[in-house]
C-alpha cells in the first residue's frame, strides 16, 4: 500500500476484489508452508507418518482464508500492511483446520472441499495396508489427533508471525475468546436435532456462537486489536463482524440445504441427512401453516433420509417461504453491517473492504 496525502494507507491500482484476492493467496501460501514444514519435522521418515506427512498440508491447500482475511482487514483498519500481520492471520487458516478436521468426524462427513475428509483418508490408508482393527475408529482417531496438531501449529505460527509482543498482548483476549467459542458453538450444534426442533431465538443463538462470531466478528476484532484500534473501534467493527457473521451463517444453513454438491464439495442435502436443526428448518417450522408443519415433522422423524426424502422436505421449506425469508435476512443485515461499517473511524480504504468482504461472505455458492 502506498501513503495518501492525509498519511491514509491505500491500495496501489488494485479493486478491493482484487486486492483480497492477492492477500487471500499470500495467506493461504504462508499456512501452507507453515503446515509442511512442522509435518516434515514431525513425520518424515516415520511409518505413522507415511500418510500425514501429505495429507495434513493438502488439508490446508483447499481453504479459502476467509478468517484471515477478515484478521487482516481488521488489522489494516488500524495500521499499513505488514508481512508480520500478514502470517499472524495466515495463522487463523490452520485454527479452522482444527475445526474442519473435528467437524468432519463428528458429523462423519465423507468428503470435505470435494476430496475426501481427513478421516476417509486415513481410514482407507489404514484398511489398504491390511492391518487388523476398525478402518473407521484409526481414521476417527488420526483426524481428531490432525486436528489436534493444526490447534497447535495455529498458535505456534501466530506467535512465530514477527509481531512484538506488545501487538500479540493486545490480540491474545481475542484469540482465545474466538477459540472458546467455536468448541461451545459446535457442542451446542452437535446435540441440535431436527425431531426437536428450538424456537428460532435459540437457533440464532447456537447459530451465533456456531459460526458467525468464529468465522467473522471475533477474527476482525482480533486483527484490529492486534493493530492498537481503540475501543470505539473495535464495538463499530464487532457490530459490522456480528451482523455480517450471522449473514454468513445464514448462507451456510442455506447450502446446507439447497446447495448443489458439484459447487459445495459435501453430500446433496447434508443437513437435512443428518437431521440438524439449522436456521431453514426452524424458520420454516415457524412459518409453516397446520398442514405443513405437519408434513415437515412426518419427514423429520425419517431415520434414514435418501434423496426422495430432500426432495420432499425442500419442497416444504420452499412452500413454507422460509427459503425467500432466509434470503431477506441475508439482505437485511449485510446492509446494516455495511452501515454500521460507514459510522466507524476507519481509514477509506477499509471500508471499502469490508464492503467486499461481507458480499463475497453472504453471495457465496460454497
Amino acid at each position: 500500500m502506498a501513503e495518501s496525502a492525509a498519511g491514509e494507507a491505500t491500495p496501489v491500482a488494485q479493486t478491493s476484489s482484487a486486492w483480497l484476492d492477492v492477500v487471500g493467496r499470500r495467506c493461504l501460501a504462508e499456512a501452507w508452508e507453515f503446515a509442511a514444514a512442522r509435518a516434515a519435522e514431525h513425520f518424515a521418515g516415520r511409518a505413522e507418518g507415511l500418510l500425514a506427512e501429505t495429507a495434513l498440508p493438502d488439508f490446508v491447500a483447499g481453504g479459502k482464508c476467509l478468517r484471515p482475511l477478515f484478521a487482516y482487514v481488521g488489522w489494516c483498519c488500524g495500521k499499513a500492511e505488514s508481512d508480520a500481520a500478514l502470517r499472524a492471520a495466515a495463522s487463523l487458516e490452520l485454527l479452522h483446520c482444527f475445526a474442519l478436521a473435528q467437524d468432519d468426524v463428528m458429523d462423519q462427513s465423507p468428503v470435505r472441499r470435494g476430496r475426501p475428509a481427513l478421516q476417509a483418508r486415513f481410514a482407507r490408508w489404514h484398511a489398504d495396508q491390511g492391518w487388523r482393527g476398525s478402518a473407521r475408529r484409526v481414521g476417527d482417531s488420526a483426524a481428531i489427533l490432525a486436528g489436534d496438531l493444526f490447534l497447535v501449529w495455529a498458535e505456534q505460527m501466530l506467535r512465530g508471525s514477527g509481531l512484538d509482543p506488545t501487538a500479540l498482548a493486545r490480540g491474545w483476549p481475542h484469540y482465545d475468546r474466538m477459540r472458546s467459542e467455536l468448541a461451545v458453538g459446535q457442542l451446542a450444534d452437535l446435540v441440535g436435532d431436527a425431531r426437536a426442533l428450538p424456537s428460532w431465538e435459540t437457533a440464532l443463538d447456537v447459530l451465533r456462537r456456531k459460526s458467525g462470531n468464529y468465522t467473522v466478528r471475533r477474527p476482525l476484532e482480533f486483527g484490529a486489536a492486534l493493530a492498537g484500534c481503540d475501543a470505539a473501534g473495535l464495538d463499530r467493527l464487532g457490530e459490522f463482524g456480528g451482523l455480517v457473521g450471522e449473514a454468513f451463517q445464514l448462507r451456510d444453513d442455506l447450502l446446507g440445504v439447497f446447495g448443489d454438491a458439484a459447487a459445495t464439495g459435501k453430500p446433496d442435502g447434508q443437513d437435512l441427512r443428518e437431521h440438524k436443526a439449522s436456521s431453514v428448518v426452524v424458520l420454516a417450522a415457524r412459518m409453516a401453516g397446520p398442514r405443513q408443519r405437519a408434513a415437515l415433522a412426518e419427514v423429520a422423524a425419517v431415520e434414514d433420509v435418501d434423496d426422495g426424502v430432500v426432495d420432499r422436505w425442500r419442497g416444504l421449506i420452499v412452500a413454507t417461504g422460509a427459503r425467500e425469508r432466509m434470503e431477506e435476512l441475508i439482505r437485511e443485515r449485510t446492509e446494516k453491517a455495511i452501515a454500521a461499517a460507514d459510522a466507524a473511524v476507519i481509514p477509506r480504504h477499509a471500508l471499502g473492504l469490508l464492503a467486499e468482504l461481507a458480499t463475497r461472505s453472504t453471495e457465496r455458492t460454497r
